[in-house]
């Protein structure tokens, strides 16, 4: 793993890991991109463990992309873990779910979600709502350099 992810995407859906990584794709963007099927796979990413130990914290993803209904380990519970680190608290996180539920959006937002999106059940909407999102928060935001968070 040479180049520094730029997205992960946390997603168990196949067919919207497909649409996700389409879109992607359709942007024209050379975007590295690293899909976890799972909120225990995301956190081993996150935090340099297991399969992922040769990964450093000097690399992190420019954006999480992520589902909330997970195997393993919620979404909240990956968002939660990723805000209490100082290691990775900066890393811009959107929740895109399918959810609609008014608590999800709430604890979401309480647990420290940059943005949250509701998956968007049209193909092309969904595919616009991906490029929307990933031009933002990789060209438009400016963000901290990573090294700053592992001096604290």
């Amino acid at each position: 793993m040479n180049e520094p992810i730029e997205i992960l995407l946390v997603e168990d859906h196949p067919k919207d890991i497909e649409f996700t990584l389409h879109a992607l794709r359709h942007q024209n963007a050379r975007r590295n991109v690293h899909v976890a099927r799972d909120g225990e796979e995301a956190l081993e990413f996150l935090f340099c463990r297991g399969a992922f130990s040769e990964r450093s914290f000097e690399y992190p993803p420019k954006l999480v992309v992520l589902d909330l209904k997970l195997p393993k380990i919620t979404g909240l519970e990956v968002l939660r873990a990723i805000k209490n680190d100082r290691r990775t608290k900066a890393i811009p996180v959107t929740i895109l779910t399918s959810s609609n539920e008014e608590r999800d959006l709430v604890d979401g937002y309480n647990l420290g979600a940059n943005s949250y999106v509701q998956k968007p059940a049209e193909f092309e909407q969904f595919r616009e709502t991906v490029k929307q999102l990933s031009e933002y928060w990789l060209t438009e935001n400016l963000a901290p350099p990573p090294a700053a968070f592992l001096k604290e």
